[in-house]
């Protein structure tokens, strides 16, 4: 422990922490912009300077350990001149017009602005334009950027990407596309992850809602949205209610509200997808010789894209099976239209997604199978409903608790923990020891994949009677993904079913969830959904009671020529700009 002492206040500290920890211990903490703890923590705004006592300069108090007797101001008259300063040097090359930004309300460049009560720029005003294809699910507005770099970072670092790169030279210096390329030509997974990692809006996704109210404006359609299930728990946490069924269920009154007809639950075809996805599993387990291995889930389609661009060998690895969201659209546009002796052309089926990435998988030419058209029009983010919802003024409080439609709005607790890393696995075994043995496991017997692992992997060996050792992983990032599939390749591991998610902590992290500055909640958020699992009556995917009538009155069986054509995929059918140390 060292003394420090902070505007007057002596505390003793850890050796080793920086000013800015002192200075939140001591009561006064220091504001910032570019910092991002453990990610981002090079002082490059200049927000967070500090004055230290014998030392001519200002230093910057993410990045300066605190030494023994060490004394300092974080507002005197020279610090609170410097900061105002470099504000208004940054304000003076950002688009400042708020009124019509995403971020407003939620901008850590317009709270400080705010908070140092800077009223005008005595600085010439010199905003940067940028053309930007507004057709692609990830938008970058450099009238916005702060060049804080933590898009480079939270890509190298985390997702080991590198999609985004520093551009230009001195005073004309900014980020883009790494090796001049634009985004439709480079290797981006679009997990969204540099989006929930900036502090302002110069990354967003590409908003759809004004597409989604033309659709409910249009008396002629019928509209179908559905709510993937790490949407309910970022929901409840953005609306200030307790995850759990009373705050999913005001979810669905809000949708209503909206003017949806029907508001079904993904949990539905994430039971869908279980059932085929562990049905194939199966299949190939006992036919080992036929298929490669390990056998990769194929739920996230930005593991989809980050795969078929950075290790094309083993995408025949993936299975076959749809996302859950792109199963419900088939379904609904097959299925539920005939039942309901709806014209499908006349459909509108609309996810909301806690993703960036599905976005461009419901426009990938191979998910038409239903009828021709795409078999999911629209895709929001949980950030785009909860515009929406605002914009109507819905108010939350006011709101009675409504169940979803039927027959495609139930689910079980194997279909919830879908959103939290290790979900997939674990329903998928649950149900593949069923398939196998023809009786239920406990349901919490393969606990051991649950949760976030933030070194490398989790691995697993279950022994299933009548088929023997089931060897699995579970990974999310990209970047341990990378040291996963380098190790498959290299022979030091071997797997039989492996688990991918692109985003850390999977969907409850997805890059289209609501942004808390300087905050990861994907693992808080899978907590709430592990214990909605748990809470719920049935827990298997095969004793989901609609699954079993869909099969018996319009699939026939998993993996069955009809449910094969409609709910699976040729993950061949499409191309993915390969990575640059692939090019030729």
């Amino acid at each position: 422990m060292v003394k420090v002492t902070i505007n007057g206040v002596a505390i003793q500290v850890q050796e080793g922490s920086t000013i800015m920890e002192a200075a939140k211990l001591a009561g006064s903490p220091v504001p910032s912009l570019c910092f991002w703890k453990g990610l981002n923590e090079i002082g490059a705004c200049r927000v967070c300077v500090v004055e230290v006592e014998g030392v001519d300069r200002l230093v910057t108090a993410c990045d300066e350990p605190v030494h023994d007797g060490m004394v300092v101001y974080t507002n005197s008259p020279r610090v609170r001149a410097a900061r105002r300063t470099n504000l208004r040097l940054i304000l003076s090359q950002h688009d400042c017009q708020c009124a019509f930004c995403t971020r407003s309300g939620n901008c850590s460049l317009q709270k400080l602005a705010m908070d140092a009560n800077l009223l005008y720029i005595p600085y010439p005003i010199n905003i940067r334009k940028e053309i930007w294809d507004r057709s692609t699910p990830l938008i970058r507005q450099e009238s916005k950027c702060i060049k804080c770099m933590r898009c480079i970072q939270v890509c190298d670092k985390i997702q080991g990407l590198n999609i985004w790169d520093l551009a230009g030279t001195g005073s004309r210096v900014t980020v883009n596309v790494s090796h001049n390329r634009k985004i439709l030509d480079a290797d981006c997974a679009f997990c969204g992850q540099c989006i929930t990692h900036c502090p302002t809006a110069a990354l967003r996704e590409r908003d759809d809602t004004e597409p989604v109210l033309d659709i409910l404006a249009d008396p002629s359609l019928t509209t179908v949205v559905q709510v993937a299930p790490a949407v309910r728990v970022a929901w409840a946490e953005a609306v200030g209610l307790e995850p759990g069924p009373a705050a999913t269920r005001k979810m669905v009154a809000a949708l209503k509200r909206l003017g949806f007809r029907y508001v079904f639950d993904t949990n539905f075809t994430a039971d869908l997808t279980i059932m085929e996805e562990g049905s194939e599993f199966v299949e190939r387990f006992t036919h080992r010789e036929e298929y490669p291995w390990p056998m990769f889930t194929s739920c996230c389609p930005g593991w989809v894209r980050f795969v078929k661009s950075n290790y094309p060998e083993f995408t025949a690895n993936l299975s076959t099976a749809k996302s859950p969201q792109q199963m419900f659209g088939a379904v609904a546009k097959s299925c539920f239209a005939g039942k309901m002796g709806l014209d499908p052309h006349k459909v509108r089926v609309v996810s909301i997604m806690p993703c960036v990435a599905k976005k461009a998988e419901a426009a990938l030419e191979p998910m038409r199978d239903a009828c021709g058209d795409p078999d999911v029009d629209v895709v929001l983010t949980t950030r785009e409903l909860l515009r929406m919802v605002r914009a109507d003024k819905i108010l939350i409080e006011n709101l009675p608790e409504e169940e979803f439609d039927s027959p495609l709005g139930t689910g079980t607790g194997a279909a919830v923990v879908f959103g939290a890393t290790g979900g997939v696995m674990d329903a998928a075994l649950r149900s593949a020891y069923y398939l196998i043995t023809g009786r239920n496991p406990n349901a919490d017997t393969f606990r051991a994949v649950r949760g976030m692992d933030r070194d490398g992997w989790k691995e697993a060996s279950f022994n299933i009677p009548g088929a023997g050792v089931v060897r699995v992983a579970v990974v999310s990032s990209l970047g341990r993904t990378r040291k996963l599939l380098e190790a498959i390749r290299q022979g030091e591991v071997s797997y039989d079913f492996v688990e991918v998610m692109a985003c850390p902590g999977g969907c409850a992290g997805g890059g289209g969830q609501p942004i808390v500055d300087g905050e990861e909640l994907a693992e808080y958020r899978g907590d709430a959904l592990w214990d909605m699992d748990a809470h719920e009556k049935v827990r298997f995917s095969h004793e989901n009671e609609d699954v079993r009538a869909l099969y018996r009155e319009f699939l026939e069986k998993p993996c069955g020529e009809r449910s094969h054509h409609l709910l699976h995929t040729d993950h061949g059918a499409w191309r993915m700009p390969p990575a640059p140390d692939r090019k030729k």
